[in-house]
């Protein structure tokens, strides 16, 4: 299965202040191209993002000494971080389930 958007590569991606920054509602993705859990978890990440397009979806090639990864403590991926406001609200580690997905997503969005 092909993957729907690259992964940013570590000078495309977000400074954490940049990140902090953000205003909206984002799914900070931490994996590679070539991690067989990524590929896996791309169908339901994209199905359950589609029925939640509220989210911002932002892909980030992760990997040993990556900055942004290591300010997160990612340890496996994929690791989807959810971010509200520039803030962590949830984290979903190796997601295959579109339900789960989309109520971590949904329960975000309308928090306060």
């Amino acid at each position: 299965m092909p993957m729907n958007t690259p992964y940013l590569s570590e000078t495309e991606a977000p400074t954490p202040a940049e990140v902090r920054s953000w205003s909206d509602c984002v799914v900070l993705e931490f994996g590679t191209d070539w991690c067989g859990h990524c590929r896996a978890a791309q169908s339901p990440i994209q199905t359950a993002l589609a029925q939640n397009p509220a989210w911002c979806h932002v892909k980030v090639e992760d990997g040993p000494g990556r900055a942004l990864g290591r300010s997160y403590r990612v340890k496996l991926w994929p690791t989807l971080i959810l971010l509200k406001n520039g803030q962590e609200v949830e984290r979903l580690v190796r997601p295959t389930d579109v339900a789960t997905l989309h109520e971590a997503l949904a329960r975000v969005h309308s928090s306060a």
